[in-house]
């Protein structure tokens, strides 16, 4: 891993531009383009064709039955289901916590105001297929919906020549999927977004999925609501010389296996850990499967910064933004309040990254590319609305007219003030 010090300025210059190569980006959007025509115009038979035309495979019926989802989860492995149903409970416990409430103020007299919460009817979540299957994102996604109150979840995930994983759809089933489609890629996105005569159309669209799915959302995005454009997994680790670089080195490599694109980031005050990292960090690398995705994301995206002080290691990760910060710092909980932009974080050298992915509750769709800024975790207020209401009896709306009529003159709109006097017409105001 390259290591400089004393380098916020090159290490945000660098984390601003990534090797990855922005080819063909117009032909994606051209192609996604005529997809979502195509199906918004033909419906279920432009999904029969895409689907022989991408995946190969001629599909008669894109939803798949209860009896096969029941199959798979029999076919699933007692240990992987144990795991499963773990995770639901624990990201059950922490997404019920964020559950908002209506609210009613009537301290004035005679006026009302209030909020009134009310879940999303339905939403769809894309699930990719291959080797980027994972079942524990079906539950991220899925949980917090369901916690929301939403009636409807569909999801939609690419067919495959020899079925679905069995444990795709296991995490299907025990997170409480109400209909699994076979379709995948730019013309699912268009189904859930318009509908066919076999998917419903939904209100939001979440889960992640490759360029075209992702360019998908982006076009459909106002037609439907959607959760965010993921980009490639990071990580940061904020550490000095009390953390074990081996697990340092792991932690970094626990998000480089990922995609050639992932970006691994340690900052550290101590030059000595600096250098057992990189070390370490080869020769874990070398041992792994996917050694060379790891590889590659360390060799051309991975950085460690060696600065004066742990204080300006925060300040550096705060522009960063990182989607994952771990904490390895003694009484790391104490730093808590320094951290202004990460979308999960990991407090301690007994929490691992991995933690968060799988098993702990908080959930792992987090913002990436810097973000964390701006925007926040999935969870329950995803997917919920927000209604506002008033009302005023006739002597409380006497007592504020003058001053609606008036910002309303203002600003030239007339009607506005006239709506006003209108209840008041023939009356002294």
């Amino acid at each position: 891993m390259r290591i400089e010090k004393d380098t916020l300025p090159n290490l945000l210059k660098f984390v601003d531009t990534r090797t990855e190569e922005v080819s063909n980006r117009k032909e994606v959007e051209e192609a996604v383009e005529k997809i979502i025509r195509t199906v918004r115009s033909k419906g279920d038979s432009a999904l029969k064709e895409y689907s022989q035309q991408f995946d190969n495979i001629s599909i008669n019926d894109f939803l798949v039955s209860q009896e096969n989802i029941d199959a798979a989860y029999e076919q699933t492995d007692q240990a992987v289901l144990t795991a499963l149903k773990e995770a639901k409970q624990n990201i059950e416990s922490f997404h019920k916590m964020e559950v908002q409430n209506n609210f009613v103020d009537a301290n004035k007299p005679g006026i009302i105001r209030g909020e009134k919460i009310t879940p999303l009817a339905s939403v769809g979540v894309y699930v990719p297929g291959g080797t980027a299957a994972y079942p524990s994102s079906i539950l991220m996604n899925v949980i917090p919906a369901k916690i929301a109150g939403v009636q409807q979840v569909v999801m939609v995930t690419p067919p495959q020549k020899d079925g679905i994983k069995p444990a795709v759809l296991a995490a299907a089933k025990i997170a409480g999927v109400d209909k699994v489609f076979q379709v995948g890629g730019a013309q699912a996105i268009a189904a859930l977004a318009y509908g066919t005569e076999s998917i419903p159309k939904v209100d939001k669209i979440t889960g992640p999925g490759n360029a075209f799915v992702a360019t998908a959302k982006k076009m459909v995005f106002g037609q439907v609501d959607i959760d965010m454009i993921a980009g490639p997994s990071e990580i940061g680790i904020i550490a000095s010389d009390d953390a074990n670089p081996s697990q340092v080195a792991a932690d970094l490599l626990s998000q480089a296996e990922h995609d050639k694109l992932a970006r691994p980031i340690l900052v550290t005050d101590s030059e000595v850990l600096a250098s057992q990292v990189s070390v370490e960090v080869n020769r874990q690398c070398a041992l792994l499967p996917r050694r060379e995705i790891a590889q590659a994301a360390v060799d051309n995206e991975g950085f460690i910064a060696v600065v004066e002080n742990i204080d300006d290691a925060f300040e550096l990760m705060n522009d960063v933004a990182p989607e994952h910060l771990e904490v390895q710092l003694n009484d790391a909980i104490s730093y808590l309040n320094q951290i202004k932009n990460a979308g999960s974080v990991f407090l301690g050298f007994s929490a691992s990254e991995p933690l968060g992915d799988y098993l702990a509750g908080p959930n792992h769709i987090l913002p990436t590319g810097g973000t964390a800024r701006f925007f926040s975790p999935l969870g329950v207020d995803d997917f919920i609305k927000k209604t506002q209401f008033v009302s005023y009896t006739k002597d409380a709306l006497e007592k504020d007219a003058k001053n609606i009529t008036t910002l309303a003159r203002v600003e030239g709109l007339e009607a506005h003030a006239r709506a006003i006097e209108s209840r008041f017409n023939g009356e002294q105001m």
